[in-house]
């Protein structure tokens, strides 16, 4: 008989690393839209419109000296049929995704989202409305796991590559890893999001 979600080690102890290691892993198989000008910005929010519920994450070039910092890279965006990955070196933080991100009516789900917002209005100014931190969630529902990986391990029964997470993601052109990558995050914060309102 398969496990229900509430016999699953993260419902009554945290799962350790190895644990998570023992599940198979999973990324995004969807169409990936890359956008970096202004003519893919708005093909991109036209896709986006009328969305209710989306995967957010974003991704930072590493900093290895002291005193060293960067603003965010990318910005993602995950739908339930398509991940947007916006660039924000050549973009900018631009007034329609300001927009986006302020929308109380559109929920944006990922973790740690107190310092991604924070970053992101580093580059533009927004009033932040409609997120939803995924690690809160799960503390409510009494999971133990609260980050990305052990959240996917606990509830969607497969792991994540933290690859390419040191990666420049401020090249001007993203390798095929690192798009998958910041693909697979936005999705399964959407995905998580799902599950756990399912666990409540």
């Amino acid at each position: 008989m398969p496990h229900r979600q509430t016999d699953r080690p993260g419902f009554t102890r945290r799962m350790d690393k190895e644990e998570i290691n023992a599940y198979p892993m999973a990324q995004w198989c969807g169409p990936v839209s890359v956008v970096r000008t202004g003519a893919e910005l708005a093909v991109a929010m036209a896709k986006l419109a009328g969305q209710t519920l989306l995967g957010f994450d974003t991704e930072t070039r590493p900093a290895y000296k002291v005193g060293e910092s960067y603003l965010p890279s990318l910005l993602q965006l995950a739908s339930a049929t398509e991940v947007f990955i916006f660039q924000l070196k050549p973009l900018g933080l631009a007034e329609p995704l300001c927009e986006l991100l302020a929308d109380p009516a559109i929920i944006k789900t990922g973790v740690s989202l107190d310092y991604d917002i924070r970053e992101l209005k580093k580059l533009a100014h927004f009033q932040a409305g409609g997120f939803v931190d995924l690690g809160n969630l799960a503390k409510k529902r009494d999971i133990k796991n609260h980050g990305l990986r052990g959240l996917a391990a606990v509830l969607l029964g497969f792991r994540i590559s933290k690859g390419a997470q040191t990666s420049n993601w401020a090249a001007d052109i993203l390798a095929p890893h690192q798009v998958l990558y910041a693909a697979t995050d936005a999705w399964v914060g959407r995905q998580l999001y799902l599950a756990l309102e399912q666990a409540a």
